[in-house]
């Protein structure tokens, strides 16, 4: 499988092939970004990079799932983005796509923190700023809220009957660090592989509500662009709230794509 991460000093290195032009090595990893493309409703791979303020590299693809509503679909800049969250990216400087972003990838990418600079370049146009796109935008500060996706986050919440369980601790860390100020209805979820390794996913939702990305989508994400397939999930944990909205569709989606136990542990509802 092809490389999904490069950090700020393998992509320096790396863009000495291309005159030290960073955003001309993220242009040549599109194709490699587009095979890791889960795409049984369409058949059309897209590829994404998102580039951070300090150089590293994100790669992310489309993703899409048969047999589900096509709205449960990740497209290929949210998972650039989500893999830039789940790495621990803090703002994001350039997005880097084969395709003219939709008006859906448009409004979750004005949700980071930096926005107003970020620069997205398509192989025949780069340094266009997002809100070239997106003009007379609608965003986290209309709302009132002050914080950014990729913020850093730390919410102090507590499951309904505590776990010794390691994975659904992970499901927990994950809902902890996940981004909902609209509706706190903070979420993560959390999958094993059979050989042990454990990825996670956290809930990030958007101003405009649509374009938010669910914790399963998140997690399944990592997942794939760390080079591991679906079929090696053993099992899952999400975390979340009673009667929240997240153990329904998390569910749908399993159910179509996943065949492993899912355990669901319920947070405490004394979150402020």
């Amino acid at each position: 499988m092809p490389k999904t991460f490069y950090s700020a000093a393998e992509a320096a290195s790396a863009a000495r092939a291309f005159g030290g032009d960073i955003i001309q090595f993220a242009l040549s990893l599109l194709h490699d970004a587009a095979q890791s493309a889960v795409v049984p409703v369409s058949d059309f791979q897209v590829g994404a990079v998102a580039v951070d303020d300090e150089g590293n590299l994100y790669l992310g693809a489309n993703q899409e799932t048969a047999g589900v509503v096509l709205a449960q679909t990740v497209h290929a800049e949210q998972s650039a983005v989500a893999h830039a969250f789940s790495r621990g990216a803090g703002r994001l400087a350039h997005i880097v796509v084969n395709c003219t972003p939709c008006g859906h990838c448009r409004q979750f990418l004005n949700e980071t923190r930096g926005s107003e600079n970020l620069q997205i370049h398509l192989p025949h146009s780069r340094n266009n700023p997002l809100h070239h796109y997106l003009p007379d935008s609608f965003g986290p500060a209309d709302l009132g809220m002050a914080g950014r996706l990729l913020d850093k986050q730390n919410h102090h919440l507590t499951l309904q009957n505590p776990a010794r369980d390691a994975l659904a601790m992970q499901a927990l860390d994950a809902a902890r660090q996940s981004y909902a100020p609209y509706s706190r209805q903070y979420a993560g979820v959390a999958l094993e592989t059979r050989s042990g390794g454990i990825f996670v996913g956290r809930y990030a939702e958007n101003a405009a509500y649509n374009p938010s990305l669910p914790p399963l989508q998140s997690a399944l994400n990592f997942l794939r662009l760390s080079g591991r397939h679906e079929r090696e999930i053993v099992r899952g944990a999400l975390v979340c709230f009673e009667r929240s909205g997240h153990e329904v569709h998390t569910q749908t989606l399993w159910n179509a794509c996943l065949t492993a136990p899912l355990d669901i542990h319920f947070l405490e509802e004394n979150h402020g």
